[in-house]
């Protein structure tokens, strides 16, 4: 059985709920990319256009009837994008019902076939919406060769996150004593939502162990962990849950084992490799939220389409600490929040460019063009403290919290700034540079499963 999350940024949800409510049933087609992990697929919609007045047969509050000349245009423009169109219609009133009645099966039956062909793809899926006020109701039937399935939940990725079920879900959530003391503080409802979450984090050093403890320990239930190192001796004074004994382990293994040994129900991928190798970005995709813990700036890269191309929320982490000759000069960290429509790290300055394309080099030829100076040279150790990584995870994983919970300012800011030495924060907003692949008028955010993937050039393995 096939089972969809359909991903929408916030200005799309916005636009649905409000159509949602005319009082008349309304039709249109959503264009979305997709994004395929195993039986789970997700649903990115990129593109909402409504059916014009006169391509209605018939309209009422509880049917409707259209002519293919209304949807025809849409469907090659789906083609042409590579997008794949959903069918949406809504169901008026805040009692009305988002549930396929039989004639919306009839109305499937009818649709799949010109949907399939002239888009040229090999899923049919069709969305019922129904008014509420918070939003809407939803619920969706997903049709393939052989294959039949539904679209069990929604996330909205925006400057808030949201996440529903769908309307005929069944809730199977019970909460249980132990968060009985952060239920007080922001509710039932963003408890449901943590134990859905699947959480991505690169990284499973100092600032990534401290992310993964916190997380688990809120209630999130399934988790990817990404890093390609094993723990020395150096790494044991930051990161969570290791001892010298577990010196030589892979970081990944180690966390793991410490994780589940505070939550046993938690599920964990490990990856132990870097996301700058194809295989293992792709295992990316199917996470709700990804949060970057790695210093390394081609990591970064790949992270940062991830979020674009995927619409994925991608919280991203840094910590720098300044000294010379056991002098400490400076301590700064940053968060920076990556959300569909706002500046990449690309764009924001985040991302050394050089020393990513260094960091993709084979050992020996980056050694040489560093030596004739065509290349930075890297593997330098930077100073790292466990006080100052733990800040630094908090404040993201509190960003994850406001974003739930929405206690913040309206305008959410894209970064949070923290000159620890100078007990000072603040916060900026950035727009996407023209054109680039994170703004809205390149085209590309919600493309999902692109060729060549990510639109990048990968190594060969």
């Amino acid at each position: 059985m096939i089972r969809a999350t359909l991903v929408l940024p916030r200005w799309l949800a916005d636009e649905l709920a409000a159509v949602a409510r005319a009082p008349l049933e309304t039709g249109g087609v959503l264009l979305a990319g997709v994004a395929r992990d195993g039986d789970e697929i997700r649903l990115l919609g990129r593109e909402l256009e409504w059916l014009p007045d006169d391509a209605y047969d018939e309209r009422h509050d509880d049917a409707l009837t259209v002519s293919s000349t209304g949807y025809v245009s849409m469907l090659a423009r789906a083609e042409a994008a590579g997008a794949l169109p959903i069918w949406v219609h809504t169901h008026p009133g805040e009692d009305g019902v988002p549930r396929h009645s039989r004639r919306d099966h009839r109305v499937d039956e009818l649709l799949r076939e010109p949907f399939a062909i002239r888009a040229g793809v090999d899923l049919y899926v069709s969305l019922v919406v129904s008014p509420r006020v918070d939003g809407f109701a939803f619920a969706g039937r997903v049709l393939g060769d052989d294959l039949e399935g539904r679209v069990e939940r929604l996330m909205i990725s925006g400057d808030r996150f949201a996440f529903h079920a769908a309307f005929d879900a069944p809730s199977e959530f019970s909460l249980p004593a132990e968060f009985d003391r952060q239920v007080r503080a922001f509710g039932g409802d963003v408890q449901e939502v943590l134990s859905t979450l699947n959480v991505a984090v690169v990284g499973s050093g100092g600032t990534g162990s401290s992310v993964c403890e916190q997380l688990v320990r809120l209630g999130v239930r399934r988790l990817v962990l990404v890093d390609p190192d094993t723990l020395s001796a150096s790494n044991v004074t930051r990161v969570y849950g290791s001892t010298p004994a577990d010196v030589g382990r892979p970081k990944v293994e180690i966390l793991r084992d410490h994780l589940q040994a505070i939550a046993p129900d938690v599920v964990i991928d490990t990856i132990e490799g870097k996301v700058t190798e194809e295989p293992l970005a792709r295992r990316l995709v199917g996470s709700d939220v990804i949060f970057g813990c790695t210093d390394d700036n081609a990591g970064r890269l790949v992270l940062s389409r991830v979020a674009a191309y995927y619409l994925k929320p991608l919280i991203d982490c840094g910590v720098l600490i300044s000294s010379t000759d056991g002098f400490l000069e400076g301590i700064d960290g940053r968060v920076t929040v990556v959300t569909p429509g706002r500046a990449c790290l690309v764009c924001r300055g985040r991302i050394d460019m050089a020393r990513a394309q260094a960091e993709q080099l084979d050992p020996t030829e980056r050694a040489a063009r560093a030596a004739e100076g065509y290349a930075p040279e890297l593997g330098a150790v930077e100073p790292a403290v466990v006080s100052y990584t733990t800040a630094v995870a908090s404040a993201a994983v509190s960003e994850l919290l406001e974003r739930l919970i929405g206690y913040g300012p309206d305008i959410e800011p894209g970064e949070i700034l923290l000159r620890m030495h100078d007990r000072e924060i603040s916060t900026n907003v950035v727009e996407p540079n023209p054109r680039h692949y994170c703004s809205l008028d390149a085209g590309l955010l919600g493309v999902g499963d692109a060729t060549p993937f990510l639109g990048m050039t990968w190594p060969s393995s």
